[in-house]
């Protein structure tokens, strides 16, 4: 493809992500996860995957955010395939540099470290003793956080609950006209408390990366007196480490986001249910509120506490994923360690990174 129509492809999606609700990272995402699935697949399935897979990607991320720039949705549409396709080329071939390059790199920093071996095996044995210490709390305060929230959400919960059950036992008036504002409440109650639970977890993923950086800080400053000759080159490799340990920590952020929405939409329905009942009445209506009451608080309870089980594990498996990445850098170190696929790290880097600097870039234009 011409490089004109290279440019008039991120320009669109430029304007896209200025004018509509999609990220640069949304953007790399799909383009990234291209690239890997062309570069895992045999040949005679990439004409396929260009036609199909790319394309149902890019329409499921734009197709909600486009409306308001319709006039270049059909030329997104005629040029992103093929911009794809000459992106995965000049990425094949990025590829293969960067592998040579990468290789040539950490061969010349275990030259370096060869002689002071047992040191710096010991060093960033205690550097992973100590982000396992740094991180401890927060899994722990992350624990705490959610068990409050549950507990919280379940209180309310039951509070709608008593007072619905409260009415049916009054057995006066019309239970259409008494009950109809707690099916509004519950799902109020809903919507507020599983927002202010997204808003008091999400956080902790900044705060996980802020760690990240004074890990890898000290880690780059106790490497330092055995590197002295190969600084840039150790530099390259930590930060690859950081956006390695960055982007655990941003999924822990997605993953906290996904569970939340969850929890909403399986709650939900429950006040949709008794919603319902009420509109349809009916003779046996009392009964029917009677047992939707007594049944609320068991399958509210069991779908918390799925939501506080799935944040809990969420958060150790982060602490564990963030150690091993330390570990891994500690064994590429070591004399004579393969280092195969080591280079898609910095590649992808290097594609994210592209995408938000322009995204940027276009932003402080259209201001």
């Amino acid at each position: 493809m011409e490089l004109k129509g290279a440019a008039l492809v991120f320009s669109l999606l430029a304007i896209a992500g200025v004018r509509a609700d999609v990220s640069a990272d949304q953007v790399a995402d799909v383009v990234w996860n291209y690239f890997t699935q062309l570069s895992s697949n045999a040949q005679e399935r990439v004409d396929q995957l260009q036609q199909s897979e790319i394309s149902r990607q890019l329409h499921t991320l734009f197709q909600d955010n486009l409306q308001t720039v319709n006039t270049y949705a059909g030329d997104l549409q005629k040029q992103l395939i093929p911009f794809a396709t000459e992106l995965h080329t000049r990425l094949t071939e990025d590829s293969r540099k960067l592998k040579e390059q990468i290789q040539r790199e950490l061969e010349q920093i275990q030259a370096q470290l060869s002689p002071f071996a047992d040191e710096v095996h010991q060093q960033i044995s205690r550097n992973i003793q100590e982000l396992k210490a740094k991180l401890a709390p927060y899994a722990e305060e992350l624990g705490t956080q959610v068990e409050k929230n549950t507990a919280d959400l379940r209180q309310q919960l039951v509070l709608v609950r008593q007072n619905l059950q409260a009415k049916l036992d009054e057995n006066i008036g019309s239970l259409q006209t008494s009950l109809a504002p707690y099916a509004d409440e519950l799902q109020q109650q809903i919507n507020q408390k599983v927002e202010d639970t997204k808003r008091q977890l999400v956080p902790y993923a900044d705060e996980i990366k802020a760690k990240v950086d004074e890990s890898v800080e000290e880690l780059r400053k106790s490497l330092s007196p055995y590197t002295q000759e190969v600084q840039e080159q150790l530099a390259r490799q930590l930060e690859g480490l950081s956006f390695q340990m960055k982007r655990s920590a941003e999924d822990l952020r997605s993953q906290l986001a996904e569970q939340t929405e969850q929890l909403h939409l399986k709650l939900s329905p429950y006040a949709q249910e008794l919603r319902e009942k009420l509109e349809e009445g009916g003779a046996d209506l009392r009964e029917s509120l009677t047992l939707y009451a007594k049944g609320l608080d068991g399958k509210v309870g069991q779908q918390v506490e799925e939501f506080r089980q799935a944040v809990m594990l969420y958060g150790q498996n982060l602490n564990r994923q963030l150690v091993q990445k330390v570990e891994e850098m500690r064994q590429k170190l070591e004399p004579h360690t393969d280092t195969v696929g080591d280079h898609l790290v910095f590649l992808e880097k290097d594609v994210r990174d592209r995408f938000s600097s322009f995204f940027d870039s276009l932003r402080q234009l259209g201001n």
